[in-house]
């Protein structure tokens, strides 16, 4: 596996291999990577083959966090993440500096109207213009034909999905399954922040999913029902403090007002100090 940190020698090596015809499967991650991000990293693999490229890379992206949030204390282990690219195959790691991806004057952001303004776009307003700047700049480095990201991530993959689509970018997204913990809770880099007591709480949002799944399968279900639902059960944990709960179309992301099977339901839940999210077709 080679790391690489400069921007100019990554597009470099990515022209090369469009010169010469070659797949390159794309996983963009912020690091502190787990098996979340290896079965994305394998899902990578069987995107592009034996014979292509798979380039995972790490970069905490400055832009996608507001003031208030935890980019300072955002979990980092460079020498653990090589070895677990490593260990599943991986080709290309790239790892730039914040400078090398955003100059000094830098002023030109992208931009996703609809899709961005719900459920994460309440609460982080600036989020996703972060993500999708960052994202479309290491699809212009890179030039995968194949780019992977996690289910887990809902809207982010629509809106990454959405920005391909709309701006042409060649490239086929893909949305690979959440990987969970044994007892059903979402991997994330982020449950390194949970106390013992805490992440003995956090299956709550699993089953938060699971009840609302089981209610659909009965027959339609009015959303503010449905929500109430959810809220008692959340509220039944103490560490736990709900930040938002949603049904939605999973084309347009917009509400349901009546919840079908077929619709997805995505929640945001406080356990202490740190959030998680999650999501799932009910």
């Amino acid at each position: 596996m080679r790391i690489i940190a400069s921007v100019a020698a990554m597009q470099r090596l990515a022209r090369q291999w469009r010169r010469a015809g070659r797949a390159v499967a794309f996983v963009p991650t912020m690091g502190f990577l787990h098996e979340g991000h290896a079965s994305l990293m394998r899902r990578a693999r069987r995107a592009c083959g034996a014979r292509g490229v798979v380039v995972v890379s790490i970069f905490v992206n400055p832009t996608q966090f507001a003031p208030h949030e935890d980019f300072a204390q955002y979990p980092r282990d460079p020498r653990g993440d090589a070895a677990l690219c490593r260990q599943n195959g991986v080709d290309i790691l790239f790892m730039p500096e914040a400078a090398e991806i955003y100059p000094p004057d830098f002023s030109v952001y992208v931009t996703e109207d609809r899709l961005s303004k719900p459920m994460e776009g309440v609460t982080r307003p600036h989020h996703f213009r972060g993500v999708a700047t960052v994202v479309a700049k290491l699809l212009n480095l890179v030039l995968p034909t194949a780019a992977i990201f996690g289910a887990k991530d809902f809207q982010q993959a629509a809106i990454v999905q959405r920005m391909a689509r709309d701006l042409n970018f060649p490239v086929e997204i893909i949305v690979a399954p959440t990987a969970r913990a044994d007892d059903g809770l979402a991997l994330s880099s982020r449950n390194k922040y949970l106390s013992a007591e805490e992440r003995r709480q956090a299956p709550i949002l699993f089953l938060a999913l699971q009840t609302a799944q089981a209610a659909v399968s009965q027959g339609p279900v009015p959303r503010g029902k449905l929500r109430k639902k959810i809220h008692r059960l959340i509220a039944s944990q103490p560490a736990a403090r709900m930040d938002y709960v949603e049904f939605f179309d999973p084309g347009t992301l917009e509400p349901s007002a009546l919840v079908k099977p077929g619709a997805r339901m995505a929640l945001a839940v406080w356990l202490g100090k740190t959030r998680l999210i999650d999501n799932a077709e009910l």
